[in-house]
């Protein structure tokens, strides 16, 4: 994957209180913008409700994308904060508990 370079820019929006149980893991998952094509971004981090990725390219606060991890089906996500090339990305509808369990097995750091 591509170098990250921060721009330096103060934080957009900041991240608010976690909803709920969040895991470190080390995912590469597809990413679909709006009325763009896929491309493949680095997971950071995941909860039921949402995760924080690393972008090349920055998209808008509160944007509309699809992260699709593997073989399952896309889960659509609000951009709700960005600091540098991180964005935090909250799940439209959250993921079901067996799914998290599954993802944070096959991609645990």
């Amino acid at each position: 994957m591509a170098k990250l370079y921060d721009s330096g820019a103060e934080p957009e929006r900041t991240p608010g209180p976690r909803k709920g149980l969040r895991i470190c893991l080390s995912a590469e998952v597809s990413l679909r913008r709006s009325g763009r094509g896929s491309f493949r971004v680095s997971v950071i981090d995941l909860s039921l409700h949402g995760c924080k990725a690393e972008f090349v390219e920055r998209p808008n606060l509160d944007e509309w994308v699809w992260v699709k991890f593997g073989d399952l089906q896309s889960v659509k996500a609000r951009v709700c904060w960005i600091r540098g090339f991180e964005v935090g990305l909250e799940f439209e509808r959250s993921i079901h508990p067996a799914v998290f369990e599954m993802l944070s097995e096959r991609h645990k750091t």
